[in-house]
């Protein structure tokens, strides 16, 4: 069963073979807590049974959100984890007052594109050669009415279906 909750420090190891998994460039372990000890910065995971399977991390600034990562083990992709995870991200940004989000993504990434595009997401340019290992641009993009988007979606997981947690 699909479990969401707030990422604590005891679950580094389990975020970190997610994390190795997922990226060509993987943040290490020192990097990722210090991201995510911010005071602005929310990382949620996702849990199958209790297995960490996925994570999603924003910083919360005021009525925006910056989407950090978005990951989902590879072995768990198109069962609709990332749609789940976002979905739920999106329901806590708002009761943390955030009402727009926005997120930085490999144009080559199509399936992450589609999602994203799925959740509101648009298109407001790049940045070129934001990714240091291949010098890849970054597509920017943006969701302004993040309310509107989980009312589209029936306030579900992205599929239909309640997400559950």
């Amino acid at each position: 069963m699909l479990t969401f909750r707030k990422m604590l420090p005891t679950d580094a190891a389990a975020v970190e073979k997610v994390e190795l998994a997922c990226f060509s460039m993987p943040w290490s372990r020192e990097s990722f807590w210090e991201e995510a000890a911010q005071e602005a910065a929310y990382y949620l995971l996702a849990l199958d049974d209790g297995e960490v399977i996925g994570y999603v991390g924003v910083w919360l600034l005021g009525e925006e959100g910056h989407i950090t990562n978005v990951a989902v083990a590879p072995e768990m992709r198109r069962r609709g984890v990332g749609a789940a995870l976002l979905a739920e991200l999106m329901r806590i940004a708002m009761e943390h007052s955030v009402r727009s989000m926005t997120l930085e993504v490999r144009p080559s990434n199509e399936a992450a594109l589609a999602l994203y595009r799925k959740f509101g997401f648009r298109s407001v340019g790049r940045r070129p050669h934001y990714y240091t290992d291949n010098a890849e641009d970054a597509e920017i993009l943006w969701n302004t009415d993040i309310e509107a988007t989980l009312a589209a979606l029936g306030g579900t997981d992205g599929k239909g279906d309640e997400a559950h947690g």
